[in-house]
């Protein structure tokens, strides 16, 4: 609608606002009921000493009965409409909306926003939920302790014939998985809405994880280092031991497999950890931590590395985009580290792919190796390591692996130990 034609709107709106009858506004102004009724219809044109007066008896400046709606608040209300074209919203009256109604095109326009905020709050909770493995343990804790209470509270609802010392003891069980449920609840809260690092109480093993993710667990200072001084940012005593033992190993091996030689030979093998060991003479394990430890922006892949035991719990784990283990959480069982626990000493290769919008394709070297001294009669500590990068293949052959059971969109997986949370 041409801006002439608002005129009129605006007038008539003003005029009911004040609560002013049509035939007292045209006889204030000096002019006819049916006059001003065609004006209020924008039928005629209206401009200079009448526009002045009409705004002087409705007690509003001229300029705003005849200036334009906001263009900004007009082109959101078109967006919108363009967003939602179901609605069939009237296109050809949205400056008329807006100038008429300014104060429900705002309301519109607000809630519109506050859906905006709310879908992208969802996309995060849902990315977090996938690929945040604290969350997923904070999550299956709250789950774990419902299971609980609810079978106890089963027990107590249908055996009546219980005597009162075992009804004692269930009773305290009740209570005291009421109380892990109220503060596991409180954790995830306060988790959900302060999800900063430095908001949330860690433990040591957490605090040094992520000193090293900031680093990327790369840590050039240890290459050459006579000493193993700890930064003053890591405070508790624990944390530090932690973080010594770290250190040690990681000095430990360079001074096995110097950067300096280990960084052009790894370029010249394109990267493959097998020719590698050949090559320096060393054990497999050792090759794909030095290929974790490869200097960032140095035009090397970025990889991720994973460590666990016999019985397949996480000891040691740098993440990549797209594979963030947990400590705390069971990994897929998929993952070719686990099959090399099955098979100590022979190095496996493989290509697996997560799931996902956009799936991420990995290129899997692992290999599970005695470690200690070895003594008769005493069986082998077996420590399974892992090494990953992004893939050059497109994963049409690949295997596909997921997170952990808990959070893996995958219905269909033979090796699934119980159903996700995300349905």
């Amino acid at each position: 609608m041409p801006q002439r034609q608002l005129v009129g709107h605006k007038i008539r709106e003003r005029r009911m606002e004040r609560g002013i009858k049509q035939a007292e506004l045209a006889e204030i102004v000096g002019i006819s009921s049916s006059y001003l009724n065609l004006i209020e219809h924008n039928r005629r044109r209206i401009a200079g000493k009448l526009l002045s007066d009409i705004a002087q008896a409705l007690d509003v400046d001229a300029v705003i009965l005849t200036e334009r709606a906001e263009n900004a608040l007009i082109d959101q209300l078109t967006a919108l409409s363009a967003a939602f074209p179901q609605t069939r919203a009237e296109t050809t009256r949205t400056e008329d909306f807006a100038t008429r109604f300014p104060g429900w095109a705002a309301l519109t326009l607000a809630l519109k926003r506050q859906l905006d905020q709310t879908e992208a709050r969802v996309e995060v909770l849902l990315d977090r939920l996938a690929h945040d493995p604290q969350l997923a343990t904070s999550l299956h804790e709250v789950i774990s302790v419902a299971t609980s209470i609810r079978s106890t509270a089963s027990i107590l609802v249908n055996d009546a014939a219980l005597d009162g010392e075992w009804l004692r003891r269930f009773h305290s069980n009740i209570h005291k998985d009421s109380l892990r449920m109220a503060e596991a609840s409180r954790t995830l809260v306060t988790y959900l809405e302060a999800p900063d690092a430095e908001t949330t109480v860690r433990s040591p093993q957490e605090e040094v994880d992520i000193w090293l993710e900031q680093r990327r667990y790369v840590l050039p200072e240890l290459e050459e280092a006579d000493d193993l001084s700890l930064p003053s940012d890591i405070k508790g005593a624990e944390a530090r031991r932690i973080l010594s033992g770290y250190a040690q190993a990681y000095r430990d091996d360079a001074r096995t497999l110097p950067m300096a030689d280990f960084e052009p030979a790894a370029a010249a093998c394109d990267y493959d950890p097998a020719q590698l060991a050949n090559r320096f003479n060393v054990p497999l394990d050792l090759v794909f931590r030095r290929l974790a430890a490869l200097p960032l922006g140095a035009g090397h892949p970025e990889f991720g590395l994973l460590v666990c035991d016999a019985a397949g719990a996480v000891i040691k784990a740098k993440p990549i985009d797209g594979f963030t283990p947990n400590r705390a959480t069971t990994l897929c069982p998929l993952w070719p580290i686990f099959s090399a626990l099955s098979q100590p000493n022979v190095p496996l290769r493989q290509t697996v792919v997560m799931p996902g919008d956009q799936p991420v394709v990995f290129t899997c070297y692992a290999v599970a190796l005695p470690q200690g001294a070895v003594a008769y009669g005493m069986p082998a500590r077996q420590m399974a390591t892992m090494v990953l990068r992004i893939a050059a293949e497109t994963g049409a052959t690949a295997q596909p692996v997921g997170p952990t059971c808990r959070i893996c969109p995958r219905s269909d997986c033979a090796a699934r130990r119980e159903g996700s949370i995300l349905g």
